[in-house]
């Protein structure tokens, strides 16, 4: 019952019961992701044709987060790309590093030299910097 109401009444979790059922009446599941993110089309006509010519979404595995979704997915959820990652064979080349999602906000976000959240000492000012005073 707990798991029910959470699953009504919040959207950072995962999926609705609303969007399950909207997913089960009106989508076609095309692939999963390495993250565990689901990604949908749907069947049949479209309600409102400013969507463009086919409706497609992404069920999250967890929290929301746009910056889980892998570049080749991007593509083929905004329709930069017509043919989903799942149905085609990319071999990435060895100079592209794995897709990595936004650290901000977590413990392993990038703090460079010199910030307030960063380890260590600041550095000490070099004195070089004149303030703008008017008149001059």
């Amino acid at each position: 019952m707990k798991d029910t109401l959470f699953r009504i009444f919040t959207w950072w979790s995962g999926s609705t019961v609303s969007l399950d059922l909207y997913t089960k009446r009106h989508g076609r599941h095309v692939g999963t992701d390495e993250f565990g993110n689901r990604y949908y089309r749907a069947i049949g006509p479209l309600i409102d044709p400013s969507v463009g010519p086919e409706r497609r979404w992404v069920i999250y595995n967890g929290y929301p987060d746009a910056s889980k979704v892998p570049p080749g997915w991007r593509g083929w959820l905004s329709h930069t790309v017509e043919v989903p990652p799942s149905e085609e064979s990319y071999t990435p080349r060895e100079w592209q590093k794995p897709h990595e999602e936004n650290l901000t906000g977590t413990v392993a976000a990038y703090r460079p030299r010199g910030s307030q959240l960063s380890y260590g000492q600041r550095p000490a000012a070099t004195g070089d910097y004149v303030p703008w005073t008017p008149g001059e």
